[in-house]
């Protein structure tokens, strides 16, 4: 009953946190074997092992690293989509007094670190990594959040949330339009194409996931085939799908009083008694209701989370988070000699922008959209909480690993600076913000 009675932001922000313990556990897991005597294994499961789908034309052979980055997380894309998409329509960047404050932090904290990651990297081969410390990683800050327990108040947890998800919209942005190379102008016509079918099954009222789901997987591949990466389709699969629901609140509404009261009328029994056939129907008719009444957008969601956050995610950590600590960084001559990512930029780069960037652009860029009057403080904060989580947004881990394989594919020596970067940067911004908000009083208004 109480996990019925839970609001979907806190089942939502429930398995984000259990997900994000385990995203520590497997990345430390991936950090271990990259480093061990079975390192030779890691690179060879997940770089070289190849695999192959399809057939004739349609094929497509890949390492499986490459599965991983490129349909696993689609899917984990698709799932970021389907969370702007609920945001933006229902959700706290519904409201645009209530959206100023997440989305000026947001702003705030991806130009300061890519900034800062700028200076750092000016004239150097690494200055394309300007894109890691950009996002952060909502797994992961939550589950810090987690820890620090009702010392915070459930409105920073929803700025959190909402800073990540416009945070999470960015980096699509900056991935669509900075990170693709080249573009396949047939085949993302013929992606457009699919979509635009997609969007009139919707407005024609469609709403079986099935179909969307498999026009969908060809959408990917069509952007797949396109050069931009892959993973966009996710996001513009996440707007094809349905966000009515098939009946009217009102009808919804008196239907579950009519239910409920044929329910209580066949006699009500004290403790757990069997229910009897005439409840049984009505029951059945409610849970059928509920179906009807629950957009296909959040069913979806409601479905991929747990898949996400203890499936995708964490194989995507295992594959992406084992880096070699002693080897092969830097770009250039320099690097090359001193055979170690301690020296390559990208590295410093991406610990200053997630270390020093995110926490100075999320609370400079929150305090002076107070101050002006443009957004408030989250009922219940104080400017100690928002500076903690401004903190917490420095943990880019995900979204920043997802970025450096795109900005440094050609470079493998500074993409393990960059991913060591991002795993340092993230371990200090977590524990820094942990200690600032679990030493924060007890807020008034829980």
């Amino acid at each position: 009953m109480a996990d019925t009675l839970m609001t979907p932001f806190q089942r939502f922000a429930r398995f984000e946190a259990a997900g994000g313990v385990l995203l520590i556990l497997c990345a430390l897991g991936a950090m271990i074997w990259a480093n061990s005597a079975a390192s030779g294994s890691y690179m060879k499961l997940f770089y070289e092992t190849k695999f192959t789908v399809g057939f004739g034309d349609w094929a497509l052979s890949k390492a499986l690293i490459l599965w991983i980055n490129d349909l696993l997380m689609a899917v984990f894309f698709l799932l970021v989509g389907l969370e702007i998409k609920r945001e933006v329509l229902v959700g706290e960047l519904k409201s645009p007094r209530k959206a100023a404050l997440p989305i000026c932090a947001a702003i705030g904290g991806m130009v300061v670190p890519a900034g800062i990651y700028a200076a750092l990297n000016w004239g150097k081969p690494t200055l394309d990594g300007w894109g890691v410390p950009m996002a952060t990683d909502i797994a992961f800050a939550l589950g810090v959040l987690a820890l620090v327990g009702k010392r915070v108040p459930l409105s920073v947890r929803i700025f959190l949330t909402s800073v990540a998800i416009v945070d999470d919209l960015g980096a699509l942005l900056v991935i669509a339009i900075f990170y693709t190379e080249q573009i396949g102008l047939a085949y993302l016509g013929k992606a457009g194409i699919v979509l635009a079918i997609m969007t009139a099954l919707n407005l024609a009222g469609v709403r079986r996931m099935l179909v969307y789901l498999v026009l969908g997987t060809v959408v990917w591949y069509f952007v797949l085939k396109s050069g931009v990466h892959a993973t966009i389709a996710g996001v513009l699969v996440a707007l094809t799908i349905p966000a009515r629901s098939r009946v009217d609140q009102a009808e919804y509404l008196g239907f579950g009083r009519r239910m409920l009261d044929r329910f209580e009328a066949s006699g009500i029994k004290p403790g757990r008694a069997w229910t009897t056939s005439e409840q049984q129907t009505a029951v059945l008719a409610l849970e059928g209701a509920g179906k009807e009444v629950e957009t296909p957008v959040r069913r979806l969601e409601h479905a991929l989370i747990p898949w996400v956050a203890f499936a995708i995610l964490p194989v995507f950590a295992i594959a992406n988070a084992g880096v070699p600590i002693g080897g092969g960084g830097g770009s250039g001559a320099e690097g090359e000699a001193a055979g170690s990512p301690w020296s390559s930029m990208a590295l410093w780069g991406v610990v200053a922008g997630l270390v020093i960037g995110k926490p100075l652009g999320v609370f400079t860029f929150s305090w002076l959209a107070a101050k002006l009057g443009i957004g408030a403080l989250p009922e219940g904060a104080t400017w100690r909480h928002l500076f903690g989580t401004a903190w917490l947004t420095g943990i880019g881990f995900t979204m920043a690993l997802f970025i450096a394989n795109l900005a440094f594919k050609s470079m493998p020596a500074d993409l393990d600076a960059a991913k060591l970067g991002v795993l340092g940067a993230s371990i200090i911004a977590g524990i820094v913000g942990f200690v600032i908000l679990i030493t924060s009083p007890k807020p008034v208004t829980e």
